[in-house]
């Protein structure tokens, strides 16, 4: 598999849109109902890389699929967990990208300090279960008919996996904090 990871830049937002907008669209794993615009986009990719890493993954020079994270809740006392999001194009599935960019994010999310990741899943949706779990994600919460779209009611599970030891509580360091080889040894497995 010829792809490489990066940590993504602003002028990603429109293949970061390309990908997202079927999710949006045509199915329930995002309940987003409107595909976000390039400059809503470009927006959410600067705020977000001030302190989370948004990684891309290219293949033949093109972007094919993404994985980010953000904040959980905005108080304080959640800085240490944070919430991710992976998206493959529909072309580029099934050949262990998504894995490949959650790995990366997780390691370079333990690396800047931070205690718990959390995925959520709109169910049913067995491939993103699989995902989480087999990275070591176990669930720890079910939303039962939390979300309509698309003419039915959805469900939502919560999955957890533990980053580092919560017992030290050093603020995490904005993803900007890391070295360079800390972010390309994370991106390089």
């Amino acid at each position: 598999m010829d792809a490489t990871l990066r940590l993504a830049h602003p002028d990603d937002a429109a293949a970061v849109r390309r990908i997202y907008a079927p999710y949006v669209e045509e199915t329930a794993v995002t309940f987003a109902t409107t595909p976000p615009s390039v400059d809503e986009l470009e927006t959410k990719l600067t705020k977000t890389l001030e302190q989370y890493p948004w990684l891309v993954c290219e293949r033949g020079g093109e972007v094919v699929g993404y994985a980010y994270a953000g904040p959980l809740r905005e108080r304080d006392a959640y800085q240490w967990t944070t919430e991710l999001s992976v998206y493959v194009d529909a072309d580029a599935q099934g050949v262990g990208l998504g894995r490949r960019l959650y790995e990366a994010l997780l390691t370079v999310l333990d690396r800047q300090g931070y205690a718990s990741a959390y995925g959520v899943v709109t169910l049913p949706n067995p491939a993103s279960v699989a995902l989480h779990e087999r990275l070591g994600f176990e669930r720890v919460g079910l939303f039962d008919d939390v979300g309509y779209k698309h003419g039915a009611w959805h469900d939502v599970g919560w999955w957890r996996r533990r980053l580092t030891d919560p017992a030290a509580p050093d603020p995490p360091r904005p993803v900007t904090a890391l070295s360079e080889d800390q972010t390309d040894d994370a991106l390089s497995r």
